[in-house]
């Protein structure tokens, strides 16, 4: 059988490649985004998938969403995300609570209709978008560490408390990835010497390389994995010492 999958802030970047990827493994994708335009245009690319549209802070319009997918997913990757960049102290606290509502409670809102809609099948899936901020704050980054730290600790608490209702919940922490938010960052020649000479591999990561991990997660070979975070991140979180000089 088709499986069925919904990815959230579907219709650009990092959401756009996982969609994409997830339809040229033959499943039926709902693209679900703020934007019913953007949804539109990413949906109209891939072969049977469905534009969907609201605002994943809206609990309503994400059951709207699911409803007007027509299908319980056998998938659901909470990708909406965004960041807002300044020193943590320089934050209005209108931009802090922003941003822990899309990251953080648009992706709990996202995986209890999911949860709920899963239960009475009693199998599914949730895989949701971390960062490697989650283990170690950007400068800068504002909320989006905070928000991060609390998608990885809520999914492994869905993996635990669902599990034995054959629900996994897992999620992914891209690294330096060239593309969505971090795209401008990269288009600074000297960012992207700087930040890929620091990585072990040597390269920046692309939304194809997210895009991979999810179907790794959600193919049968890692049917047993659940309450994980996989990095991808060309091994950047442990090179800490690589990275500092010893004179």
């Amino acid at each position: 059988m088709t499986r069925q999958a919904i990815v959230t802030g579907g219709g650009a970047g990092i959401g756009a490649e996982i969609c994409a990827a997830l339809a040229t493994a033959g499943y039926r994708v709902g693209v679900l985004d703020l934007s019913a335009e953007t949804s539109q245009a990413t949906a109209e690319k891939l072969a049977g998938a469905v534009a969907l549209q609201a605002d994943v802070t809206n609990e309503a319009e994400v059951a709207a969403a699911f409803d007007a997918f027509g299908e319980t997913p056998d998938l659901v990757v909470a990708n909406a995300g965004i960041v807002r960049f300044g020193l943590l102290a320089d934050q209005t606290v209108e931009a802090f609570r922003q941003v822990i509502e899309i990251n953080l409670v648009g992706a709990y809102i996202t995986a209890r209709e999911a949860v709920n809609r899963m239960l009475p099948r009693g199998s599914g899936h949730l895989i949701g978008l971390t960062s490697i901020n989650a283990y170690g704050p950007g400068p800068g980054a504002g909320a989006y560490p905070a928000s991060k730290s609390g998608v990885l600790q809520m999914m492994r608490q869905f993996a635990v408390e669902y599990g034995d209702r054959g629900i996994r919940a897992n999620t992914i922490a891209p690294g330096f990835i060239d593309g969505g938010m971090s795209a401008p960052i990269y288009a600074d020649p000297k960012v992207r010497a700087l930040r890929s000479g620091g990585v072990p591999l040597r390269r920046l990561g692309t939304p194809a390389d997210v895009a991979a991990a999810v179907l790794f997660l959600d193919s049968e070979g890692a049917s047993y994995i659940t309450g994980q975070d996989l990095v991808v991140d060309g091994g950047v979180i442990h090179a800490v010492l690589k990275n500092l000089p010893r004179e």
